[in-house]
């Protein structure tokens, strides 16, 4: 069975927060909890996911803490340190060394869309100010830039960068990497989770494992077997709540809310410019939710 120093199903978490925008201490460790008891062998901290552009260094690192305290090894605490400002990169990936974390996960500089080589140099100051395992995170989508396949090749070399958070969307491309190098592949997409295993991937980085974290677990599970059909019947089971939380606006928005029709947390409350659910987005979640799929057959 292939191990990652990373975990293999993770979820990126969102950070739970009162309805005045504070952080909420007790949702982390609740929503902590409520991830170690679905399938899940780490934690992504401080990701796009945790609304990690509008918290501040003092809150990131605080929640870092706050998790790896309550974790206590039993799951792998992989820390968002991304930024455009390749010293703020540094700097902050310094800080999570302090405060617990295992790993760290680098996204490419977002807003002022540097070169491929300053991509390339930008990674390997950040993997060279810490000991820690690196997972870079390629979402164009988001960042502007892309990590194309001779950049990935490139810091594939870097004894600290193990891997990929693929949410490229671009499966040749991914398969081109995989096959040239031994960087540990991840589903950064939740639709695409499936095929990204299937042609080499290792695990997945998640959203919708905040709700699915045992599906997820099961459908590793299904291909490191060789059990197709088992890995494909979860799939297409998730398609309504993927559809549900990926689709109607963003991620952590409906992520929050499908946590609180759990019950895992109080409030659904997100920062600034990110808006709570309508309530026709709420109405499509609730009868996703219901839908999903038995973690392994009756």
């Amino acid at each position: 069975m292939t191990t990652s120093p990373f975990g293999r199903v993770l979820t990126a978490m969102v950070t739970p927060m009162s309805p005045r925008g504070e952080v909420d201490d007790a949702g982390v460790d609740a929503l902590v909890e409520h991830l170690l008891a679905t399938g899940h062998d780490g934690l992504v901290v401080n990701g796009t996911t945790g609304e990690s552009s509008t918290l501040t260094d003092d809150e990131s690192i605080a929640v870092v803490c706050r998790v790896a305290d309550h974790v206590a090894g039993r799951a792998r605490v992989v820390a968002g340190c991304g930024s455009n400002d390749t010293a703020h990169a540094v700097h902050m990936a310094g800080r999570a060394v302090e405060a617990g974390a295992d790993a760290l996960l680098l996204v490419s500089p977002y807003y002022n869309k540097p070169t491929q080589p300053g991509l390339v140099a930008h990674c390997r100051a950040v993997a060279d100010a810490t000991d820690l395992p690196v997972m870079l995170y390629d979402i164009p989508g988001r960042t502007g830039i892309p990590f194309a396949t001779e950049t990935l090749l490139a810091l594939a070399e870097h004894p600290r960068i193990l891997a990929v958070k693929d949410a490229k969307g671009d499966l040749a491309a991914s398969t081109r990497v995989m096959a040239a190098t031994d960087l540990l592949w991840f589903s950064g997409e939740d639709a695409l989770t499936l095929p990204l295993l299937a042609i080499g991937a290792v695990g997945t980085v998640s959203v919708v494992g905040h709700v699915a974290g045992a599906q997820y677990r099961a459908m590793v599970e299904a291909v490191d077997r060789g059990d197709l059909p088992e890995a494909l019947r979860l799939h297409r089971g998730l398609v309504p709540v993927v559809d549900a939380i990926m689709s109607p606006s963003q991620g952590a928005i409906m992520a929050k809310a499908a946590l609180v029709e759990l019950g895992v947390i109080e409030h659904a409350t997100v920062r600034l410019p990110l808006l709570e659910s309508p309530p026709e987005h709420l109405e499509a979640l609730r009868a996703a939710l219901a839908t999903l799929p038995a973690p392994t057959d009756a």
